[in-house]
């Protein structure tokens, strides 16, 4: 059920560029009579951190909500983030890509307390060594780490009250003994996902309405356990263990279906009823060896990821009239949707450095994936009354990508550095299938090889001023739910179709940056895309290879290569506190250029084609530009001297784009928190798109009159209460940052 409204709904993962800013205003501590100014936000050679381990912002907090009001960070569905210009953020944790599915990997940052989180670091143009694709640039988050010996954490319980009520809890712990670290993690909740949802579409003469309730309960339970060891001076040995689990049974959509042909209207009802089930597993053993006294370094990481989803879905389409009532049955189909992900890896990085300011770095990596999805389909037609449909397929996709960077970093002076670097991708893939409608699905093998160049550079030009520009290409493999070659299906007419045929895309990245002072900051990026991986929608009459014409409109979300596309944006920001802290502000405003150039004429899956009612042949396309603009604010205001008590003002507002689905039109949301600390003890209060304005309306008209329709409400207005207790010595220190093995495959399990 998630899978086709996400799906549906793909904007939240690829056209949301509100950009949330936090302030990097300096605090200040009193350390027996000497004062020490701290940077909470600052720019480094390849990312900005922003060191949140004092900040009363993180207290009582969830991580995702941390992570929303870190500068340059932002989220409009309250599922994804999104950096400045980028599509997509990869989360990494202690330097380790965090293998998760996207709702899981959600589910976990909003239950894991961000009293919990040492530092963030925000890299927007990732460099060689890092196994990132497309346009995306990665969340890094720095877990603290005691110092001293003994045990400290924290509890954390919340309530959240939309359209239907929902319960989160956590308990975190940090152990240290002599050499020995470790911190663990336990969390989880239960929610009903809540959506209205409308889709129309058609042409002057035919009409295809859609229009109710998806609910979808969850039960999630999850967490981390990380080992430290130090064997020596100059090694250590570490172990990351991530685990979650999801529960989503008895999902349900209901939606009242108007089909209006040349021939008269007819109405039906699809009742749709889902049991699915998930769990992510993925272990990372790390040894670290320092070779000598400059910091130079050697880091051998391998790892195992396991992911496990089982969908059984029960679609049921009824008779109905005007009046809305349920009549008789006349379809009925069942879905068994399975996946099974299994990823070895393994990784070696080194890094040389020398006395005159260069580093040397080198590395290589190799994962082996293989994806098991073994699905049926049964159709039973009951009027007229037919034999059953039985579609089986068993899809089973290998892949091997190998990997090797080399990069080269030089600080030229005090004022300039720069660093160049390359990376090299060998990427052999087969997708067989046992039962394929077409030869053509029954093998598919890509083998493919990609150089891929990275160039930055950092000029600080005082104290006060600093400009860097950096330059990446990188590819973006489709993700493994989207090469399995099933239907998602929503109503008779209407449902989602993935693609084994996808094959990877290639970004490249232009990103100049301007900072003053640590507070005033100018971005300016662009982005080309190149078989840009999307879903687009295709409809009217299919046109089957033989010539077959369906005896009705159908539309279908079709998973492919789409075209080019630029993306080309201009930032312009303040980070500051004022009247001695009290207010803490950012506000920025910037306007995003997208430049489609897109078309399809044909399912890739099937081979069918599609005709309007007067015979003639329709390509949907999208050559459609637009200018948008963008405005984020966040406050925090201290309401008394001893800082115990905070009240949050946080607003967005992305204007209306052209994305692929047609024009998105603008979204909104204004927040509001109150928050009260007490000793150990943080209370606090946030009330979420008061407005109720962050609705997802989508339109589009083409030019053969075909129009497509979207409205989408996820019910984003809701009150959460939360208390969270503190508990042991607070003193901490970082940990190490490590990369882990299976950092490749992360994203692509969403």
């Amino acid at each position: 059920m998630k899978r086709i409204i996400l799906s549906m709904a793909i904007v939240f993962g690829t056209c949301a560029f509100a950009q949330e800013k936090k302030s990097d205003t300096a605090k200040t501590k009193n350390i027996e009579g000497i004062t020490i100014t701290k940077q909470v936000f600052k720019k480094q050679s390849d990312r900005f951190v922003y060191d949140v381990a004092a900040s009363p912002v993180a207290k009582g907090n969830t991580t995702f909500d941390l992570l929303k009001q870190t500068p340059l960070l932002s989220s409009t569905d309250d599922k994804t983030l999104k950096i400045a210009g980028k599509n997509n953020a990869l989360i990494y944790i202690n330097g380790r890509k965090s293998n998760m599915d996207a709702e899981s990997l959600a589910q976990f940052l909003k239950n894991t307390p961000a009293e919990n989180i040492q530092k963030i670091e925000v890299i927007t143009v990732p460099g060689s060594e890092y196994q990132v694709e497309s346009s995306d640039g990665i969340i890094n988050i720095v877990l603290k780490k005691k110092m001293s010996d003994g045990l400290n954490g924290n509890m954390r319980m919340s309530n959240t009250t939309g359209k239907y009520n929902g319960s989160q809890a956590s308990f975190s712990a940090n152990y240290r003994k002599g050499k020995l670290g470790v911190s663990a993690n336990l969390s989880g909740g239960e929610n009903i996902e809540a959506q209205t949802y409308t889709l129309r579409n058609g042409t002057a003469k035919t009409s295809n309405e859609s229009t109710g309730d998806i609910d979808d309960p969850n039960k999630n339970i999850g967490g981390y356990l990380n080992i430290d060891y130090q064997l020596n001076d100059k090694s250590n040995l570490a172990l990351s263990w991530n685990t979650w689990a999801n529960k989503s049974y008895n999902s349900t959509v209901n939606l009242f279906n108007t089909i209006k042909t040349e021939d008269g209207t007819k109405y039906t009802w699809s009742k749709n009823k889902e049991d699915a089930r998930s769990y992510n597993n993925s272990v990372n053993l790390n040894y670290e060896l320092k070779t000598d006294s400059l910091g130079s370094k050697l880091n051998v990481n391998a790892a195992y990821l396991n992911y496990k989803r089982f969908q059984f879905t029960d679609n049921r389409t009824h008779m109905s009239d005007a009046n809305m009532g349920v009549g008789k049955m006349t379809t009925q189909v069942f879905q068994d949707l399975p996946q099974i992900i299994n990823n070895f890896s393994g990784m070696v990085d080194y890094n040389q450095k020398f006395k005159n300011d260069l580093t040397i770095s080198i590395g290589g990596n190799y994962n082996k994936t293989k994806t098991d999805n073994d699905s049926k389909n049964i159709t039973y037609s009951f009027n007229p009354v037919e034999a059953p449909d039985s579609r089986p397929n068993h899809f089973i996709y290998d892949e091997n990508i190998y990997g090797a960077y080399l990069t080269i970093e030089k600080k030229l002076s005090d004022k300039i550095s720069g660093k160049i670097g390359a990376r090299y991708e060998i990427t052999n893939s087969l997708g067989t299938s046992d039962n394929a409608p077409t030869d053509e699905l029954k093998r598919i093998e890509r083998n493919y090889n990609n150089l891929l160049p990275y160039l930055s550079f950092n000029y600080a030009i005082n104290d006060k001023n600093n400009i860097s520009y950096s330059f990446s290409s990188r590819m973006r493999r489709p993700s493994f739910w989207e090469i399995n070659p099933v239907r998602n299906i929503l109503t008779d007419d209407n449902y989602t179709q993935n693609n084994p045929f996808v094959k990877a895309s290639s970004t490249y990245n232009q990103e100049l940056t301007y900072m003053y002072r640590n507070s005033y900051f100018l971005i300016l990026n662009h982005s080309y895309i190149q078989d840009a991986i999307t879903q687009v929608p295709l409809q009217g009459y299919p046109v089957s290879p033989d010539g077959t014409v369906g005896p009705n409109p159908v539309l279908r979300y079709i998973r492919t290569n789409f075209g080019n596309k630029q993306e080309m944006s201009a930032m312009v920001g303040i980070q500051k506190s004022f009247f001695k802290q009290y207010w803490t502000t950012n506000f920025n405003i910037g306007v995003q250029h997208n430049i489609n150039n897109g078309s399809l004429d044909m399912d890739p899956t099937t081979g069918d084609r599609f005709r309007n009612q007067e015979g003639k042949d329709i390509v949907y396309t999208n050559k459609t530009n637009s200018t948008s603009l963008l405005i984020q604010t966040n406050n925090t205001i201290r309401l008394d001297k001893k800082k115990t008590w905070f009240f949050g003002v946080n607003y967005f507002f992305v204007d209306k784009q052209q994305i692929e689905l047609g024009l998105l039109k603008s979204l909104m949301s204004l927040d509001l928190s109150i928050k009260k600390v007490w000793n150990e003890w943080t209370f606090a209060v946030n009330a979420n798109d008061i407005l109720n304005t962050n609705i997802v309306k989508i339109e589009d008209f083409q030019d053969n009159g075909n129009y497509n329709y979207i409205h989408q409400n996820r019910y984003n207005r809701n009150v959460m209460v939360s208390l969270t207790y503190n508990f042991g010595n607070q003193k901490v220190k970082k940990v190490r940052d490590i990369e882990g093995a299976s950092d490749a495959i992360k994203s692509r399990t969403r």
